[in-house]
């Protein structure tokens, strides 16, 4: 019984002193990146502010919408696109009438990828985006597919954006950093 009692004593103490090191590690302030954060504040124009997500540096901070989902107003090639988060897709996922106003005409003979959506196997034509741009983060040379309109309902923004930046979820916010 002592023996017992001895052991559940020591693995407390050692929570104990872990909990505190884990609390140290994650509310230690970081001066220097509060300092570059207020002084591009300060130095930045004012702007509209956009109630979905807002910017710092290199740092946009998403909101989800009602229903958890993450929209972004990206700029691809240059030109805005209405995109939603998708970890789940591969690439980024263009509607073929988006692509369209991107200036991206593929041609039947250019649809030589199958892809699995929640409507069953849908054919795609892979394509290279020169620039993608989401609040100040931009990723250059990123992979997508044009998809038949009747097979996307909307545009995602997938892993061959996601992986090259940094994100992380919290309390129904995504954080996108680079």
């Amino acid at each position: 019984m002592r023996a017992v009692l001895a052991f559940l004593i020591f693995v407390a103490v050692v929570c104990v002193g872990l909990s505190r090191e884990i609390s140290k590690a994650f509310t230690k302030p970081d001066t220097s990146a509060a300092v570059a954060t207020q002084a591009a504040s300060l130095a930045a124009p004012r702007s509209i502010p956009q109630p979905a997500a807002s910017t710092s540096s290199r740092t946009v901070t998403l909101q989800g919408d009602r229903l958890g989902h993450f929209q972004v107003e990206a700029r691809v090639d240059g030109r805005p696109l209405d995109l939603m988060v998708d970890t789940g897709a591969s690439t980024i996922a263009l509607r073929e009438s988006s692509a369209a106003r991107l200036g991206i005409f593929p041609k039947p003979s250019d649809y030589t990828g199958r892809t699995q959506t929640a409507n069953g196997i849908a054919k795609v034509a892979p394509v290279m985006l020169s620039r993608v741009e989401v609040n100040g983060i931009t990723v250059r040379d990123v992979r997508a597919h044009v998809m038949p309109d009747s097979s996307l309902g909307v545009n995602l923004l997938g892993m061959s954006f996601l992986s090259r930046v940094k994100f992380s979820h919290d309390r129904g916010r995504l954080i996108l950093e680079q």
